[in-house]
């Protein structure tokens, strides 16, 4: 368990710009400052001001402080309620070098079980979770589903949880997570096979499609991939769900936004070019398609475009 050593000063903010703030965080993180609770301003948008026993505030949800940490490279722990009306938020920073990485000695084994990547449970993401739920919603109950990407299974989970009774058929290339994943889920049918050999594989049609943060992984081809399964895998009312990243891990916290080398604020240039031509290609094939998440885009399409 890391320890928190912030600085002993603890500055007061009453009515003082963002500006002050985030350049009084750039230059003294790790600290602590006192700033007014957002509970008394409930209701209120940020930069409102609020008066407390004749004293005027500037009002901030707590939001803006998760917004603001998470911006500047920082983590947010836990506030301290301290004397009416302050509570004592602390930051410190997150360790740039604490990112989680791919395994370099094995490609087939990048994102494996033992790869630093296990680490992470889609399941405990709310925006992941509830964004896949809207997506499903869309969606007539499958009794055929694809998942391009398996992994462990979490998303087959994920699925079951949110009441698809479907027949599963993952693909995946690492041997040592789908070791997990037909623990996981027996009645699964699980095969170890690189995604660009889809054709030769024979898998047949299914009601649904997804392939979740894999399209974007080096050494595949994900425009033919994608064209390999709306030709070859949808069945006529079939719906895809795609999912692309939006976010990157570092030192235990989810930051919003892709990055490029040398680049310290997301740029979604690269993103939105792939959406765009995904979303394009859905609708050439006859599908609705609905652009929706946050920190994983999802591109779900669904018969009747």
């Amino acid at each position: 368990m890391r320890p928190c050593n912030v600085s002993s000063v603890l500055r007061e903010f009453r009515t003082e710009p963002l500006l002050d703030v985030i350049r009084h965080l750039e230059a003294h993180a790790p600290t602590a400052i006192a700033v007014v609770d957002p509970d008394l301003g409930r209701g209120r948008y940020a930069g409102e001001v609020i008066e407390h026993e004749g004293e005027r505030f500037t009002h901030r949800p707590f939001r803006t402080w998760v917004d603001l940490a998470e911006r500047l490279g920082l983590r947010l722990l836990t506030p301290r309620a301290t004397a009416a009306p302050w509570i004592e938020l602390r930051f410190e920073r997150l360790d740039p070098a604490a990112r989680l990485r791919p395994r370099a000695d094995d490609p087939t084994e990048r994102y494996g079980a033992g790869s630093e990547f296990s680490r992470i449970a889609k399941a405990e993401d709310p925006s992941f979770v509830l964004d896949l739920r809207d997506a499903l919603d869309r969606i007539r109950s499958p009794k055929r589903v694809l998942d391009l990407g398996v992994n462990t299974g979490d998303e087959l989970g994920l699925l079951r949880d949110l009441g698809v009774t479907a027949e599963l058929v993952g693909v995946d290339h690492s041997a040592s997570a789908l070791a997990l994943a037909r623990t996981r889920f027996p009645d699964a049918t699980l095969i170890e096979a690189d995604m660009n050999a889809l054709p030769a594989l024979e898998l047949g049609r299914f009601d649904l499609v997804i392939s979740l943060g894999t399209l974007q992984s080096p050494g595949i081809d994900d425009r033919e991939v994608v064209r390999r399964i709306v030709q070859d895998h949808l069945s006529p009312d079939g719906a895809v769900i795609l999912g692309f990243p939006n976010a990157r891990y570092v030192d235990g916290e989810l930051e919003h936004g892709t990055r490029m080398k040398n680049f310290r604020q997301p740029e979604l240039g690269h993103l939105m070019k792939d959406v765009a031509f995904y979303r394009k290609y859905l609708q050439q094939h006859g599908r609705r398609v609905f652009v929706t998440g946050k920190y994983e885009l999802l591109i779900t399409g669904v018969a009747g475009g």
